[in-house]
Parts: C-alpha cells; sequence; structure tokens
C-alpha cells in the first residue's frame, strides 16, 4: 500500500473516532432552509391550484354535461383536457393510461374535451389518479402542452351508437381514378392564372375556387346561363365524364365544373345546391386528401361520412335536393380508429372508436349540369322554382287586444304544447343545476308550488319538499301523473290555490309564452300571490341576450346531434318556407313590447312592438334579432296535420321518404332583455328582488314577498 493511501485511511479512521462533520456556517444553513421553505411553497401552490382547477372541471361535467363526479375511488375515471376536442388524440391517450393497468374501456366523446377509462381494478384507478391528476402533457399533433385533472365516476355511461344509413340517393365510389390519373387532374388546373384568364377563378374566404363551363355567382347562388365561360371543361375531365357515363354512375353528362382548393382548416357552409341552378345529379370527386362531409335533414338528423382519396360522391334525388351537405372548417377530422379514416361510409358515433385525423391539402372536383327549366322536384319546400305553388301558411299578428292575445296563446302554444307533449317530455329530462340548487336550500317540509311543471322534471328534486305542479296542458300533466307526483291543469293567470299556502313557487320557461307585457305581469302577480309573507318564487324566461359577457349560450354552441337535451331543436335548413312567404312590412323586427323597462339595460329593446305586425319565425341555433316570434318544433314519431300551425315538407303521397318527414308545430315566445325581468318584478309593491343573474341562455329572479 503506497504512503499516500495509508494517510487517506489514517485521516478517515481519525474522523470516524472523533465524528468529525462538515464544517459549516450560519449563512450556508440560513440559505438551505430558506430554498427548503420556497420549495415547499412553491409545492403547497401547486397542489392548490391542480385542486382548483379539478373541482372546476367537476362543476364544468356537472352543469354542462349532468356527469357527476364522486369522492370515493372506483373503476371509472373522467379525464378532463383529454378529449377529441381539444385535440387528444385516441393512440396518444390510450398510450398514457395503459401505464397504470389492465384498460377495459376508453370512450372519447366526439368533440368533448374530455374522455373516460374504465380499469379492471380500482387498485389500477387509484394508481392512474394520483400519478396524472395535475400531470402536464404534450399533445403529440399539436405540440401544446396542456395539464390532466382527474375525478372519479361511479359508472360511465353513455348510449350505444346507431349506425346510420347513407342519406337516400347517395353514393361514393372508391378508387375510381388511379393516382397517376389523380395527378394529370390535379395539374391540368393553373392556380397561378389571374381574374383576366378565360376562367373564372376567385379566392374565397374558406378556399381558393376555379370554374370551367359556366361560372357560378356566389351572390345569387346561381349561374347565368346565357353567358359561358370560353373553352369549357378540361379535355382529361371530360374524358373522366365519359367514363362515369360509361360505367353508369351518371345519366347526364355536366356541362359545369367547380374546383375547389381546400388548405387544413378550410372547409365550406352548409348548402343544398340552388333547385332552379342545376339538374338532379351533382357528382363530386376527391383528390389529394380525405375528408369527412356533413350531411344534415331538415328534421335535425345529421350524417358525417368519410370520402376517401381518388373516390367520387354521387348525390341525386333527395340527397341532392332536401339534404345540406357541407365541410366543417377545422384542422382535424373525426374518423372510426378501427378504419383510420379510408373506409368509405358513415361515421358512427361509437365512443369507444373514435380518433382524430390531420388534414391535408385536398382538392374537390364538382361536377354539375346546368338546368333549363323550372326544378318540378317533389321537394317543394326547399325549392326555388316552386316558392309560388308552396302551400302557405298564415303567420299570426302581434296581437290589438286581450281578446286577440288569448287566442294568440290558445293556437300557438296551449294547442301546440298538447300535440308535441310525448316528445317535448322525452327531451326534458336534466334538471338545471342552479333549480336543483334552490329546491335543496328550501327548508325540510316547505310547501312549493311548480307553475307550467311541464312533465315534472322537478317535482321530485327534493324529497323533503312538499311539491305540487301544475300546467296548462293535460297531456304533460298526464305524464306527470304516470311518474306519481302531484299535478293538475289549470292556467298560470289563474292558478286554483289558496293565496299565501306556499313557501315558495317556481317559474321555469313559462312566462316567456305570455304574449303582452300586461299578461306576463298578471303571471307573475299570481306567483306572489300563492306565496306566504316571506316565501320565495324562482323566475326563468328565455333571453334576448344569448351571448353574454363574450361567452355563447348553450343554446347557440350545443352541437345539433345532442340536440334532443335543448330547449329547442335546430330546423335550420338554406330556405325557410314561413320567412320566405312574408311580405317586407312583416318582417320588421319587433322589439321590446314591454312599458315596465325604463330601469331596463338592453339597446335593443327601446321601442313598442307594432300591432298588427306580423311575427318572424326564428332560425333555430341562431342569435334573435326580435322579441316576439315563433319558434319551430319538429315532432318526433307523428304525421298529424294540423293546418294552423304546421308547415310540413310536402311530398306527394307514397313518395320515396314522404313517412320520414315531420310535422313542423310553430310556438309563440317573447325573448326578455336584459333587466326586463326584474324591471316587472320590482314593479308590484309587495316584492323585494333578493337575486337577479343570467344562466346559459336564460334571465333569472329570485324574489320575496313582503
Amino acid at each position: 500500500m503506497s504512503v499516500c493511501t495509508q494517510r487517506l485511511y489514517t485521516f478517515m479512521f481519525a474522523c470516524l473516532l472523533h465524528k468529525t462533520k462538515p464544517k459549516l456556517n450560519n449563512k450556508t444553513i440560513t440559505s438551505m432552509e430558506g430554498k427548503n421553505t420556497e420549495d415547499r411553497l412553491k409545492d403547497h401552490k401547486m397542489k392548490k391550484k391542480v385542486l382548483r382547477k379539478q373541482v372546476r372541471a367537476q362543476h364544468t361535467l356537472m352543469r354542462h354535461e349532468g356527469i357527476e363526479c364522486i369522492s370515493h375511488a372506483t373503476q371509472s375515471l373522467v379525464i378532463a383536457n383529454a378529449g377529441l376536442g381539444n385535440g387528444m388524440s385516441r393512440h396518444q391517450l390510450l398510450k398514457i393510461v395503459e401505464e397504470y393497468g389492465l384498460v377495459e374501456t376508453l370512450l372519447m366523446p366526439p368533440n368533448k374535451p374530455y374522455s373516460f377509462v374504465k380499469y379492471g381494478t380500482t387498485e389500477e384507478a387509484k394508481k392512474a389518479f394520483d400519478a396524472l391528476n395535475g400531470k402536464e402533457v404534450t399533445l403529440e399533433d399539436f405540440g401544446q402542452n396542456i395539464v390532466l385533472y382527474i375525478n372519479f365516476v361511479e359508472k360511465v355511461f353513455w348510449q350505444d351508437a346507431v349506425p346510420t344509413n347513407l342519406p337516400p340517393g347517395l353514393t361514393v365510389i372508391e378508387k375510381i381514378i388511379s393516382p397517376e390519373e389523380e395527378r394529370r387532374m390535379l395539374e391540368s388546373i393553373d392556380w397561378t392564372g389571374n381574374e383576366d384568364t378565360q376562367n373564372a377563378q376567385k379566392t374565397l374566404k374558406h378556399r381558393r375556387v376555379k370554374h370551367f363551363g359556366y361560372e357560378f355567382c356566389y351572390n345569387n347562388n346561381n349561374v347565368d346561363k346565357d353567358k359561358p365561360l370560353p373553352g369549357g371543361i378540361p379535355e382529361i375531365c371530360d374524358l373522366f365524364l365519359e367514363k362515369c357515363l360509361k360505367q353508369g354512375y351518371i345519366k347526364h353528362k355536366p356541362d359545369q365544373l367547380t374546383v375547389n382548393q381546400y388548405e387544413p382548416g378550410q372547409g365550406i357552409p352548409p348548402h343544398i345546391d340552388t333547385h332552379s341552378a342545376f339538374e338532379d345529379e351533382i357528382i363530386s370527386l376527391s383528390l389529394g386528401a380525405e375528408i369527412v362531409m356533413d350531411f344534415k335533414h331538415p328534421d335535425g338528423r345529421t350524417v358525417a361520412i368519410m370520402l376517401p382519396r381518388c373516390s367520387l360522391l354521387v348525390m341525386a334525388g333527395e340527397s341532392r335536393y332536401l339534404w345540406t351537405h357541407g365541410i366543417t372548417p377545422r384542422k382535424y377530422d373525426v374518423i372510426q380508429a378501427s378504419e383510420l379514416g379510408q373506409k368509405v361510409g358513415t361515421i358512427t358515433p361509437d365512443v369507444g372508436d373514435l380518433t382524430l385525423n390531420r388534414r391535408e391539402t385536398r382538392t374537390s372536383f364538382t361536377f354539375r349540369k346546368v338546368r333549363r327549366s323550372p326544378c318540378n322536384c317533389i321537394y317543394t319546400s326547399v325549392c326555388d322554382s316552386q316558392k309560388e305553388q308552396q302551400r302557405q301558411v298564415l303567420q299570426p299578428s302581434f296581437p290589438h287586444n286581450e281578446m286577440e292575445a288569448s287566442k294568440l296563446e290558445q293556437e300557438y302554444v296551449h294547442k301546440v304544447y298538447e300535440e308535441i307533449a310525448t316528445h317535448f317530455s322525452s327531451t326534458r329530462h336534466s334538471p338545471w343545476p342552479r333549480i336543483v340548487e334552490f329546491l335543496r336550500s328550501l327548508p325540510k317540509g316547505s310547501i312549493v308550488a311548480d307553475v307550467g311543471c311541464g312533465n315534472g322534471k322537478y317535482l321530485g328534486i327534493n324529497k323533503d319538499l312538499y311539491m305540487v305542479g301544475c300546467d296548462r296542458s293535460k297531456n304533460l300533466v298526464d305524464i306527470c301523473g304516470e311518474k306519481n307526483f302531484q299535478a293538475f291543469v289549470c292556467d298560470a293567470l289563474s292558478v286554483p290555490i289558496r293565496s299565501g299556502s306556499c313557501d315558495a313557487c317556481i317559474s321555469i320557461a313559462v312566462i316567456h309564452h305570455f304574449s303582452t307585457a300586461e299578461r306576463r305581469l298578471a303571471t307573475i302577480h299570481e306567483l306572489v300571490r300563492l306565496l306566504r309573507p316571506g316565501g320565495t318564487a324562482l323566475i326563468y324566461v328565455w333571453a334576448m341576450e344569448q351571448e353574454y359577457k363574450n361567452q355563447k349560450s348553450k343554446y347557440l354552441k350545443e352541437e345539433n346531434g345532442s340536440k334532443d337535451k335543448e330547449e329547442e331543436i335546430n330546423t335550420d335548413m338554406s330556405q325557410r318556407p314561413l320567412s320566405d312567404q312574408m311580405s317586407d312590412s312583416s318582417s320588421q323586427d319587433l322589439t321590446c313590447s314591454d312599458q315596465l323597462l325604463s330601469d331596463s339595460k338592453g339597446k335593443d329593446c327601446d321601442a313598442k312592438p307594432v300591432a298588427g305586425s306580423r311575427l318572424p319565425v326564428h332560425t333555430n341555433r341562431t342569435s334573435f334579432h326580435s322579441q316576439d316570434l315563433l319558434v319551430p318544433w319538429h315532432l318526433k314519431g307523428c304525421t298529424k296535420k294540423k293546418e294552423e300551425r304546421i308547415d310540413k315538407v310536402v311530398l306527394p303521397a307514397g313518395s320515396k321518404g314522404s313517412q320520414e318527414l315531420s310535422p313542423v308545430f310553430h310556438r309563440y315566445y317573447h325573448v326578455f332583455c336584459e333587466g326586463e325581468l326584474e324591471a316587472a318584478c320590482r314593479s308590484l309593491d309587495c316584492v323585494r328582488v333578493q337575486k337577479s343573474y343570467y344562466d346559459q341562455g336564460n334571465w333569472c329572479v329570485i324574489l320575496e314577498k313582503l
């Protein structure tokens, strides 16, 4: 052993004998303690932030989706910020959650920012909860960092996806051209030209467009049939059309071509190609990339269809004339994970088999044949050629007096709800959280009247209350009886309950059906009459402001696929028969009809409606432009005809599709401006407004009887 090594061992042994310790000065010790305290504080703040975000996720899921999170561990987790709606693919999420155990189920609802995962055991789910809650991950396809927030759920309920069929008359032919033919067709389009070239070329907001044969004019959605473009359709496209004719894919050779080039994220609005402009068959060739195209029936049914690269879409009959088609502008499509987006057919909303597919640049060649005579199709309600031949529907006027107001409500509220009661009830199953909160805050044993109770969805919320309901619709009251709730038929203007006998009342989505300010005020007064002194009433009415504090209401932003959860059913079409028949004088904007609005803040509520003016028909899922209007309801599973209130898509008896179209009822509404409901309540001497607030497209007041 060397001398140096011996000295080293001697020194170490001496240190052990004398318990020698490293010498640290006070400054060093203070610095280390400060650093530890800072780290602990930082860790504490991070844990508080994660908990706050976790609780917020719980409230959001409950408020918007009715999903209740629980505090104890189960096999099932809901993962916020990890959904198809915010860019998380199935492949990436599965890779993350599989690290902690056997994944029995992974559900990713379309367009939602959350997912559900079920593990084989509760222990595995607990392990994932502890590891993932508050964890930051990077979205593979977006390069964006997100933080996951996890909660336990009792069970994951999601309706099984029902396979959807292609719209009638629609076919998709795969691989109709070879990759070499695709290359030559794309090269035949010169995008470097300008407006002076012989073919009309435009750069629209959503895409680049070039026309051949005839220019399609977007200002009137038609073509100038007397001004063909020089040059006609390119030769290579003409050869393709000859091939389609020979193979029987089309019956007539088109003479107009529109070429659209879409970058990822671009799309086209839903539309029906103008009937008077083009003949029956419309065909579209997808080149460069696949795409998902959305089709929608007037009754609200939607079908998403995968159009693979080099495929041909053929629209004829009902799919051409009646269904709208469009491409949603987005950078990713939601597709079937098992097929990787390559298989022709509908995209089934199977939450257990959906993922994201990045869009690429796509070019479509859409061929049409210009129509030379008026369209005489059977879909008259959406045919611009046959507007004058459509069945005339009488639109009611704003009432002059009390008698006319009562008649209007009888025809466009009372009778309508009797007709739609069963379907209406099937869409009313999720209680609104803040109404539930009000009912659960009442003292045990309180007597509560639900005036305008509908199907009674609030009558059983709090078992500690004595609740009774009433409604103008006998059919809705019968549904309450089937649920063993206490309810009876009456008008909200005259409730046969003794004055001062109720501890609380609720009036949810009722008062906006009364057509004059006097009748609306009388309804509030009737609620107050029922209350004992100190009793409270909760009132909800539909709001004129469907976008409030820069936030759109659920009514505006909700997807049509979940329309049955919403207040109204979407009936948006490319043409609206009722409103199309309105004269200029009848389409004027009917603004605020309430003289009690001196305290109102609504900027659009500064004029009274004109007595006798026609009530406009609202386009659902859009902002309101009038306070007094008719709102459509598409009745499912009924073909009964009510001439006074129904506008039907008219089909010849026995024709294809004639049994599928639903009658449309129109309900009268007065939507309230900001401050209007509160001002009406304050006008009553015996009332104090405890609280006034906005809740998802509704103005709400809690009042107390003095």
